[in-house]
């Protein structure tokens, strides 16, 4: 069938043949659109023809008509525009093809295809499973989007776009109004869009991070998530123009940032949107981190990071990002105004409609609210200086960022250092006073981060030594090695710092895993230094002292909130030491109400609260290390323990173990010990040379000796985090008998056994296990339990008691 062509080509091809004049022209177009020019030969006063009415002038009211009486011309048979051209045309015969040659013709023509077709995705943005889809036949779409349908048209504008040819570097003015210019807006967004494209981390020089920003995407969209974390190392060696601006104008870059990011999440998932509205870039890796005490003027509008303990978060409430206003008057809706800070106050504005003053009233339906939680940051106590009081900050957290962390937890925070409008500093202070914020922009743990810091050298390095079969006496030798001998004290910290296993009997009985020491002995003999040293090694630590600390201030407190004046709880050191340790130096100074109240939270590891209509649990997951003195200054071993420290019995039984040291005379021993800490201090000395031979031997010595600290904090966060040894294959029998001899033996003065030492020797196994990275606790585990158990039991004896248990 011939094609079919328009009618205003086809009349006037038919008028020129009736005539018999020669054929149309090719262009079709000529005469639908231009009128016949008038005859040239005409003579004058001869009045002129009246111009025909064309189909080009109906259509200017009501278009071309194409059902008519002269529709049928429409399709008349054109011998010289019905003929198609040859070119292309492949007229020879062919035989027919067999099965392997079709399938490689078939094989060919879809790799030609795949070569010529663009892909819907960036090839940067694919995975294996998506090229495998990319593969396969696929129906012809239509070339125009549906109506309302701008996926196509982004994906398009995405891969097509081509620089813009604007300098950002090269501005004038402030840097707030060079990002609000439209062409700079765009700029910005499109090479943020080329960067979550386009980069490849496994082609820079940061070994660790090696996921793309396409598998990251990805992953958030697959968990339903707002979050798209970027690192801003990545930002910075890639466009490092964009990552000064996010540092210094954090605000208005990150909103043109997070449109950026939804434009690359809906080529992925082009309905995306309907799940998550809003995409929110989260700058991770900021590399300067400054102190809440060194927080200044210059830093605010800036990207900020500092690090913390939470130790107060308020309740979810709403707040206004985006308000719309009814008029009392007339109905009309006024809008929308974006809040930043305090709502716009709309007294005196008037209506456009009804030109009225108001009144107005919040349109609830309209008006878009966002999550927003205040958290209170104060700082670590191993942070703060000697003889100051810690500070704290406000954190304003919104969106998903809520509830991410609770009281206690060590964070570190990436935000925005802003000021708040506070009337009540106003007038306290008599003069304008703003009380200053951090937005979060990103929150991590620091467990999390620390964790996130191991590199694969790390994990190499302590899988190495893990492999040592020597591996717990180096451990047990690098627990404070600057203090000399207390093998039986080292071991101890070693255990409670690697810590057991807990379990939780289907949600409803817990039993804790970590290991609760006590030492007791007399002055001089360096229990406060391995206290001191803890709070050093651990990953997450509180130190405080007996005679400093109360009830309250080891559990919980219960005080009005300054801002919307409601009874929140507070954290004590127990609540703040979750999943970590707790250090009470002067345990015997305490109170014994004080002492009482720390009972549940060594068993149970929980702290109940019912003060002010409050009624709660809070959580206190932590070893209890504490250091106490005797009742008459030194230990007397022709008494019992009982009469040497002040303690209740009830208190006595939740310590695993009791490390109990004696300043004894000993000629040998107390001239290695002097030999010892003279060599320290001279070693320690900031203008120490190593010139002499000796001791340039004993270092060599002690650095085979010896983990590297740093190692060693590695070393326990990882077995803490991802060893957890199963109680198998072990005697028994053997606990059993040592269990009944010892409750045996410590009706004689010593240290009460009961049976919560059976479940201490289980824990102490199982830390043994985990200094050697064991996910199944062996006998041996078992024997240095025991062994720590029954020195621990020996030496609170009489004298001779004891001498008769050694022998």
């Amino acid at each position: 069938m011939a094609p079919k062509r328009s009618r205003a080509t086809s009349n006037a091809e038919s008028n020129a043949t009736g005539a018999g004049g020669p054929p149309p022209p090719d262009d079709e177009s000529s005469s639908s659109e231009q009128s016949p020019p008038p005859a040239e030969d005409a003579e004058p006063g001869t009045p002129s023809a009246p111009p025909s009415v064309g189909p080009a002038m109906d259509e200017e009211d009501d278009g071309e008509e194409l059902i008519g009486e002269d529709m049928h011309a429409d399709y008349r048979p054109m011998g010289a525009l019905d003929e198609y051209e040859a070119d292309g045309i492949d007229e020879n015969e062919y035989d027919d093809l067999d099965h392997e040659a079709r399938a490689a013709a078939d094989a060919e023509l879809r790799a030609r295809d795949q070569r010529e077709r663009p892909s819907r995705i960036p090839a940067a943005l694919l995975t294996p499973e998506d090229e495998d889809e990319e593969e396969r036949p696929r129906r012809r779409r239509r070339e125009e989007p549906e109506p309302g349908d701008d996926s196509g048209a982004t994906l398009e504008d995405i891969l097509g776009e081509e620089d813009s040819g604007i300098n950002l570097e090269d501005y004038q003015g402030s840097l707030g109004d060079w990002i609000q210019t439209p062409a700079v807006r765009e700029e910005i967004k499109r090479r943020f869009r080329n960067f979550l494209i386009h980069f490849d981390p496994e082609a820079s020089d940061e070994a660790e991070s090696s996921t793309k920003y396409s598998m990251i995407v990805r992953k958030m969209c697959t968990s339903n998530r707002e979050s798209l974390p970027v690192s801003y190392m990545h930002l910075s060696k890639e466009v490092p123009i964009l990552a000064i601006w996010v540092a210094d104008a954090p605000n208005a870059m990150l909103e043109l940032l997070d449109v950026a990011a939804m434009d690359v999440v809906r080529i992925m998932f082009p309905e995306y949107e309907k799940i998550q509205p809003n995409i929110h870039v989260r700058i991770t890796d900021l590399p300067i981190q400054d102190s809440i005490r060194d927080l200044r003027q210059v830093h605010m509008g800036c990207l900020v990071k500092v690090s913390g303990v939470v130790t107060r978060r308020s309740g979810v409430f709403p707040q206004l990002k985006v308000c719309k206003y009814n008029c009392g008057s007339c109905g009309y809706v006024l809008g929308p105004f974006t809040v930043q800070g305090m709502e716009p106050k709309m007294a005196g504005t008037q209506c456009p409609s009804c030109q009225n003053k108001g009144p107005y009233s919040l349109n609830t339906e309209q008006t878009i609210y966002c999550n927003y939680q205040q958290l209170t940051l104060q700082e670590s106590p191993s942070s703060v200086p000697a003889g100051r009081l810690p500070r704290q900050k406000s954190v304003v957290l919104t969106w998903d960022l809520i509830d991410m962390v609770k009281p206690g937890e060590e964070i570190e925070v990436t935000g925005t250092y802003a000021t708040s409008f506070d009337a009540a500093l106003n007038r306290k202070s008599g003069f304008p006073v703003f009380a200053t914020v951090i937005e979060a922009n990103h929150v991590m743990k620091k467990e999390d981060a620390d964790l996130q810091a191991l590199t694969d050298q790390d994990r190499l390095e302590i899988h190495r030594l893990s492999k040592n079969p020597q591996i717990r006496k180096k451990i047990i030798d690098s627990i404070a090695p600057s203090i000399f001998g207390h093998l039986d004290i080292k071991t101890s910290i070693a255990l409670s710092l690697f810590g057991g296993q807990a379990k939780d009997i289907n949600g409803k009985h817990r039993i804790r895993g970590d290991i609760n020491v006590l030492l007791l002995g007399d002055p001089g003999t360096a229990k406060s230094q391995f206290l001191k040293y803890v709070q050093k090694v651990s990953p997450r630590a509180v130190y405080t002292t007996g005679q400093g600390a109360s009830a309250v201030g080891l559990t919980a407190a219960v005080h009005r909130d300054s801002a919307t004046r409601e009874w929140v709880l507070e954290g004590g050191a127990l609540v703040l030491a979750d999943k970590g340790v707790c250090l009470i130096d002067e345990f015997d100074k305490m109170n014994d109400s004080d002492r009482t109240s720390i009972h549940e939270a060594m068993e149970q590891q929980t702290i109940s609260i019912a003060k002010a209509g409050i009624k709660a649990q809070l959580p206190a997951r932590c070893a209890v290390i504490a250091a106490a003195n005797p009742v008459k200054g030194r230990y007397d071993s022709s008494v019992s323990f009982h009469d040497n420290v002040d303690l209740s019995e009830p208190i006595l039984s939740r310590f695993d173990c009791v490390c109990v040291v004696k300043d004894e005379m000993d000629p040998i021993a107390d001239e290695r010990l002097a030999e010892f800490v003279v060599r320290s201090h001279k070693r320690s000395h900031p203008e120490a040379v190593a010139d002499d031979e000796v001791q340039q031997q004993e270092d060599l010595r002690d650095a085979g000796k010896y983990i590297d600290q740093a190692l060693l904090r590695k070393y326990i966060m990882y077995a803490r985090t991802f060893v957890r040894p199963v109680l198998r294959d072990v005697d028994v029998g053997k606990i059993t008998q040592v269990y009944t001899e010892l409750r045996r033996e410590s009706q004689s003065g010593g240290v009460s056994v009961a049976v919560r030492h059976i479940e201490s020797i289980i824990r102490m196994a199982e830390a043994s296990a985990r200094m050697h990275l064991r996910d199944q606790v062996r006998q041996d585990d078992v024997d240095l339990a025991i062994s720590v158990m029954l020195r621990s039991v020996i030496n609170s004896q009489k004298y001779a008691v004891k001498r008769s248990m050694e022998i």
